[in-house]
């Protein structure tokens, strides 16, 4: 098992250099990965402060050397295939592979999406997204591409320099579980970064639960011929340093989950830095 550190890109994470300290510190202290939310106006009646995910996981990749950076998650269906693909190759490049990308519809709808004049209907928010992702691993692929599907229209162009990982950056597939669409979708690309019930205090899933995830996922991923393939299972928490954190972590690892990811309670604190730099200085609760 991996573990990654996920934070929003508001409140006092949304400073580049703020960020950019983070991830220093989550690479020293041992942690694998650090994750950013990709929001433009997350609950508009909040106004918070905001900054781009792009901008800063720039900063954090010039700050560490070895860990893991990407988004959990950003909404594809608002995003232009084309711009998106660009940035995540420039991001992998630069960090000579580290990237990866976690994806999903993106919430609140109705402020991220409704808000600019774009559609609140998920159907076609969902269609964008499964095309999207069919474009950005198309256009990773360095090779002449024309794709024409519903939402999505690419004619006769050639994406170079493509991300230093092949055959591409890897994909986690967000979603709420136990809805099964986001999860049958995750499992056609490279891992599950589900959100599950407790999340808002950061409650770490049962393991009945997460047993229940894994076997479906296993099911679709056998459906799909890819069970040879391998695919990352992201769980996450608040959990404790120590004996305490190796006791929650040890059984989701023996069921087959790939990585921890350390979340924050959504409350008052969502936005501050000093608890979860407190926590990141502990260590990963490694098994």
């Amino acid at each position: 098992m991996r573990y990654s550190v996920c934070v929003p890109n508001f409140g006092e994470f949304a400073a580049p250099d703020v960020f950019a300290d983070v991830a220093r510190r989550a690479e020293e202290a041992g942690w694998d990965a650090l994750l950013v939310w990709d929001h433009v106006v997350e609950q508009k009646e909040l106004r918070r402060e905001i900054a781009d995910p792009w901008v800063l996981l720039t900063a954090a990749a010039l700050a560490t050397c070895r860990i893991r950076l990407g988004t959990a998650i950003t909404p594809v269906a608002r995003r232009r295939p084309a711009k998106l693909a660009r940035e995540v190759t420039t991001l992998d490049r630069l960090t000579g592979g580290r990237m990866v990308l976690g994806v999903g519809l993106g919430a609140p709808v109705a402020d991220e999406y409704g808000s600019f004049g774009d559609t609140t209907e998920i159907r076609v928010l969902a269609e964008r997204l499964d095309e999207g992702l069919h474009a950005l691993d198309l256009l990773w692929s360095g090779e002449p591409v024309t794709y024409r599907g519903n939402q999505v229209t690419i004619d006769d162009v050639v994406f170079r320099p493509t991300p230093v990982q092949r055959p591409r950056v890897p994909i986690w597939v967000g979603g709420f579980w136990p809805n099964k669409a986001p999860m049958r979708r995750a499992a056609q690309w490279d891992g599950a970064i589900p959100v599950m019930a407790g999340v808002e205090a950061a409650r770490a899933p049962e393991v009945s639960e997460v047993r229940e995830l894994v076997l479906f996922l296993r099911a679709c991923r056998a459906e799909n011929g890819l069970a040879d393939r391998p695919f990352d299972v992201v769980i996450g928490g608040m959990s404790s340093p120590g004996t305490a954190g190796r006791d929650l972590v040890g059984p989701m690892a023996d069921l087959g989950i790939t990585w921890w990811d350390e979340r924050m309670p959504w409350g008052d604190g969502l936005e501050s830095i000093e608890p979860i730099l407190r926590r990141i200085e502990q260590g990963p609760p490694r098994t």
